[in-house]
């Protein structure tokens, strides 16, 4: 494979593209991998992903989980490949048979925690730590609280307090051989149901009470976990703890045998999960890339509004929600969006703006989910008080509050404050603007206590200037940002998104619901910038954590082109079933679900019913304001269940429903196809997760891991190939096959204009603000012109495209998706959309580079 560039003349990159000699992926697909999708299954896949013009496959994580887990996001033993996937031999036939095609892979890491399994003695780190304690080789690889563990790590698994289990004799003493330490034979454990854990040597013999007060653990009932808890985990999940992988032992322990691979020719590249709960994100990106020697790795970065990701980070940038959020919000019509927007405010009584809702939703969380991690960060800053007499009289009650308060008003996951280091600009930026708008939550005392905790966070001299570095200072930075990303997570995404039910293709990760639409001109301004910053990221629009996938959002994002129509349409269908509504149903959850129903909707028909209601039911539960997880209002959800299965069955419903479907098709077809052509030539390295090189009317998961019909998909590909052409009366699904292949090959065939330092952008004039135009340059020359359309029915209402124009480049331009060729110096749309309302040209008068791979 040739060449893509020399980076080491463009020194501000160097460290954001892979370095000379390592795989520069053009583009890559996602599989979730299992046990009911082996290496083996994914091996018989290959072909067809040759086919489509893919040069890489994403793996999802490959690392053996939890039993029965079906993301591997929940890793038990970083020594072992995944035994139900097919273990090392299986990945390393896959990853030959992978290479041998000419495809590259791609592994997804988790370096923020480990599971915690049922039984626990599959985690053999965890299962010593609770065994021998400090005297464990493990005993400095989690995350946990020393000061607040005198009773020992807390294991929240009891249905009941303690004293009542004992009482009924549900904990015992057994004696089992433990898989790992079989040379012990025999050794007393603690069982409780399917639960299992170690006994510290010398304490077997002690009455059963005793014995559990002697352990190095502590069993607790699962609600104390709010309260108590004393590790930190993934958000605020108890079964994933916290690893301490910033300690370099423990990151060559938990990394040694992906990196084996790395170095064994394997594995190529890596996507790293989740680094906003590290210690240093930072370094451990500088670790991975001088370990891989410059791989190309992006990481799993949300970042919100025009946060930019820290320039210092050795990666090649995000996983491409930023783009996501912005490909929607310039297919999604303003007018619309303020139309639904009052409607939602209609259906739910709700009078407050989105950003008080949001800080409510914050602050629900902070106050029950993740209460113990505050109070441990209100702790750790109260030691730092106390140690300095000229900062003692702050109490740990107004550190509580002052650091509430300012969690909650920040707005991003984390700012990037190095302990020992001077706060960058943005990090500053970012926490005083916070620490503003927490002053409006506090009293004037308390505002003295936040300008400490601020001065505190931000490595400032104050209080003695001889503590300015104490270790206690240090941990607080760290805690504070770890704390942060958690509620950010738990509390927007999870909560206020669930919500804000105005338009719910705007509530997705990564995205900002105030802003569900953008122009032209904002979104070629960020282009430019990431072009310069990071311009091998990766792009996507659907991945496992989307709240629904790419397509449902664009039929949901559709109600905004139709809004006087959409809410006739819902009025007359909430009083045909008014009677099947429940009276005390919360608007905010009611209008999700029919923005679901029709998001969802089918060319046969509406969605399952039994996935309609496994969503409903996490969606309210997550919603938090009238049932949640812990004390779930079964009663009313019942309800809810009744009321959506009432208007998918019933005859008058559907068909009304269907008629929209087909009314709105255009719109929604121009909007899917124009999602995927901006997402495959936008910028950097674009992700198609697994299926979605058709229409999948996906929600959030599990619903987003179910099985795809490949043989559906590869007959599909075979037949679209062998007419070379799309057949007259082509459906949506091969519409959106036939442009996912033909832009894949072309990257494939012509990676420079793509993923090179050759590459640039730039925008194309039109003379419509309803066409989205812009060229791939390559060494400054335009090389690939792009063009798709934007709200389409608004422009069908004015009359249609009449003599809307581009503005073309010199020269003669070859269709990658239609047959023929042009010249300038205008392109009329009404020409270049008559088939489809995507256009993609590449310069007829020059040949295609070899395809893309390494830069060696």
């Amino acid at each position: 494979m040739t060449a893509i560039t020399d980076t080491s003349s463009i020194p501000a990159l160097r460290s954001h593209v892979p370095s000379a000699g390592r795989r520069q992926p053009v583009s890559t697909y996602r599989l979730q991998l299992g046990p009911h999708f082996t290496f083996a299954d994914a091996t018989a896949l290959l072909p067809y992903l040759v086919q489509l013009g893919i040069t890489d496959v994403y793996c999802s994580p490959i690392l053996q989980a939890a039993p029965g887990s079906t993301h591997g996001y929940d890793v038990v033993d970083h020594t072992r490949i995944s035994e139900p996937m097919g273990g090392r031999a299986g990945f390393e036939a896959f990853a030959n048979a992978a290479h041998a095609a000419g495809l590259g892979i791609v592994v997804d890491v988790v370096p923020n925690h480990m599971a915690m399994p049922t039984p626990l003695y599959l985690n053999r780190a965890m299962w010593s730590l609770l065994r021998d304690g400090p005297e464990s080789p493990y005993a400095s690889w989690f995350d946990i609280d020393v000061e607040s563990s005198d009773d020992g790590i807390l294991i929240p698994v009891l249905g009941e307090r303690v004293g009542t289990a004992l009482a009924r004799e549900a904990i015992s003493l057994d004696h089992v051989v433990v898989p790992g330490y079989e040379g012990e034979g025999a050794v007393p454990v603690l069982r409780y149901y399917d639960h299992v854990y170690p006994v510290r040597k010398g304490t077997e013999f002690l009455p059963l009470a005793e014995l559990l007060q002697r352990q190095y653990y502590r069993l607790a009932y699962w609600r104390v976990a709010e309260e108590e808890l004393n590790y930190r985990r993934f958000f605020d999940v108890d079964t994933l703890a916290g690893i301490r992988v910033e300690d370099p032992e423990v990151f060559q322990a938990s990394h040694a045998l992906l990196l084996e691979l790395f170095h064994a020719g394997f594995i190529d590249a890596f996507r790293i999960d989740h680094p906003d709960g590290l210690a240093d994100p930072r370094q451990y990106m500088e670790r991975l890339h001088e370990a891989t020697g410059g791989a190309w790795i992006v990481a799993e970065k949300i970042l919100e509004g025009n946060e930019k990701l820290p320039s210092d980070w050795k990666c090649a940038g995000c996983t491409g929600y930023e783009a996501s959020w912005r490909i929607g919000a310039l297919l999604t019509d303003p007018e619309g969006v303020r139309a639904l927007t009052a409607n939602f405010v209609h259906l739910s009584h709700t009078t407050q703006p989105y950003p008080v809702l949001e800080r409510e939703a914050k602050s629900q969380i902070m106050h029950s989910s993740l209460q113990a991690e505050v109070e441990r960060m209100a702790r750790l800053m109260a030691e730092v008080c106390r140690d300095d007499l000229r900062l003692r009289d702050h109490s740990q009650r107004s550190l509580y509050d002052a650091v509430s308060a300012l969690v909650i008003c920040m707005d991003r996951y984390r700012a990037y404050v190095v302990p020992g280091e001077k706060a960058h600009a943005s990090a500053e930026t970012a926490l005083l603007e916070a620490a503003e708008r927490a002053r409006g939550l506090l009293s004037e005392d308390r505002c003295e206590t936040l300008d400490v905790v601020v001065d505190i966070l931000l490595g400032r001299e104050i209080g003695s200037a001889t503590k300015r570095h104490d270790a206690s200072r240090n941990e607080a930075i760290i805690r504070f940002q770890q704390v942060c990303g958690a509620v950010m997570a738990k509390g927007v995404e999870d909560t206020a998104f669930y919500r804000y039910t105005a338009l719910t293709s705007a509530t997705e990760v990564g995205s900002d619901p105030l802003r569900a639409s953008l122009t032209p001109d904002e979104l070629h301004t960020w282009t430019r910038q990431m072009m310069a910053d990071w311009p091998v990221m990766m792009t996507t629009l659907t991945t496992h954590d989307t709240k629904r996938g790419e397509d449902t959002r664009a039929a949901i994002a559709t109600l905004a082109d139709y809004p006087t129509e959409w809410l006739e349409l819902l009025e007359r269908l909430r009083e045909r079933h008014a009677a099947s509504r429940p009276a005390e149903l919360d608007g905010q959850i009611e209008n999700l679900m029919w923005q679901t129903i029709m998001g969802t909707w089918t060319d046969n028909g509406p969605i399952e019913a039994d996935r309609l209601i496994d969503y409903l039911r996490k969606a309210a539960r997550e919603q938090k304001s009238w049932t949640t997880w812990t004390e779930p209002d079964e009663a009313l959800e019942t309800g809810l269940f009744a009321y959506a299965r009432s208007v998918i069955s019933t005859p008058e419903s559907v068909a009304e429903l269907t008629d929209w479907w087909e009314h709105t098709r255009p719109a929604r077809r121009a909007r899917i196809l124009a999602a995927k052509v901006l997402a495959l030539t936008l910028i950097g390295v674009p992700d198609t997760y697994q299926g979605e090189e058709i229409t999948r009317n996906l929600l959030v998961d599990p619903d987003n891991r179910r099985p795809v019909n490949y043989p559906r998909l590869a007959s599909m590909l075979e037949q679209l190939d062998s007419a070379g052409a799309l057949p007259a009366q082509a459906s949506v699904d091969e519409e959106k096959m036939w442009v996912t292949s033909r832009l894949l090959r072309l990257r494939r065939d012509r990676p420079d204009p793509f993923v090179s330092l050759r590459s640039g952008y730039e925008p194309l004039a039109a003379t419509t603000g309803n066409i989205f135009a812009f060229t791939r340059t390559l060494d400054g020359e335009p090389d690939v012109i792009v063009i798709v359309s934007r709200l389409t029915h608004r422009q069908e209402v004015a009359g249609g495209w009449g003599d809307a124009h581009i503005v073309l480049p010199p020269g003669r331009w070859r269709s990658v998706l239609e047959e023929g060729e042009l010249e300038g110096p205008q392109l009329f749309v009404r020409d270049a959309c008559a088939n489809l309302p995507v256009a993609v040209y590449v310069r007829a008068d020059t040949c295609g580079s070899d395809a893309g791979g390494s830069t060696d």
